[in-house]
């Protein structure tokens, strides 16, 4: 796999943090980088190289402590293992964020299996597995943070993005039965729950209600990854209150929902 390493003194005297951002390539993870780049060590993985170097200059530039990159392919969920050993062997990841994903293709994935199986393997198995993982690993050191990403999508599955939802609320429901599961380990997974994120993978589309921007969501999930306690987070705040109400609205209504 390919690394490239980039050092710059650290800003801490207690020594940087270990973060890993597995699909730092996306526009939220690189605003989350961004904002946790200063006196920590920063460990980029994703599928565009020549972007993470760009990337990774940007990140020194703004005060990490060292940033490394690797070639990650969340489809490939054999090599999650390897992967993760191969940042470890630098140092223990301390925080860690799930931040691949694809939005698929609702019409071609009613005609075509192989659109399904890319949607639902991307946004969930391969999710669940990189998790799986990372956890492990915590677990035997008794301490780390993991934030995996939902998304109003899952909160009630609708008929405009039924796969993509799909995908999305198996994932909310495996991370909820995960928070459970970590209980007393000294490991913690913050479940960051997304409206309607205006960017790159919704480019064309009609913003939605209670629409939100990727600076906003690495903000708020950089927020919550410092108070050390949240475990469960909407962006926006509002959207609990919206899935709430999302759960009694009767299913003749339901199925004429507009994207």
């Amino acid at each position: 796999m390919a690394c490239v390493t980039q050092q710059h003194s650290p800003n801490s005297a207690a020594g940087p943090q270990t973060i890993a951002i597995f699909g730092a390539n996306s526009e939220i993870g690189a605003q989350v980088a961004l904002r946790m780049a200063p006196g920590n060590r920063l460990m980029l993985a994703g599928r565009r190289l020549d972007d993470l170097k760009v990337q990774a200059a940007a990140l020194r530039e703004a005060g990490a402590a060292e940033v490394r990159y690797f070639f990650f392919d969340a489809t490939s969920t054999h090599t999650h293992a390897e992967i993760i050993e191969e940042i470890e062997a630098v140092a223990s990841i301390d925080t860690a964020l799930a931040m691949f994903g694809v939005l698929g293709d609702q019409e071609r994935a009613e005609v075509s299996g192989e659109e399904v199986h890319k949607i639902l393997h991307t946004d969930f198995t391969a999710q669940a597995v990189l998790l799986t993982e990372l956890t492990y690993r915590m677990k035997q050191r008794g301490r780390g943070t993991v934030v995996a990403f939902s998304s109003i999508a899952g909160a009630r599955v609708r008929r405009p993005n039924y796969v993509y939802g799909s995908a999305k609320a198996g994932l909310d429901g495996f991370c909820q039965g995960m928070q459970d599961a970590l209980q007393h380990t000294g490991v913690r997974l913050l479940l960051v729950r997304p409206g309607f994120v205006i960017g790159r993978m919704t480019q064309g589309m009609d913003p939605a209600p209670f629409s939100t921007t990727p600076d906003v969501v690495a903000q708020a999930t950089v927020d919550a990854i410092a108070d050390g306690k949240t475990r469960d987070l909407w962006v926006p705040g509002t959207l609990r209150v919206l899935a709430a109400i999302m759960q009694v609205v009767p299913r003749w209504l339901w199925r004429r929902a507009p994207r």
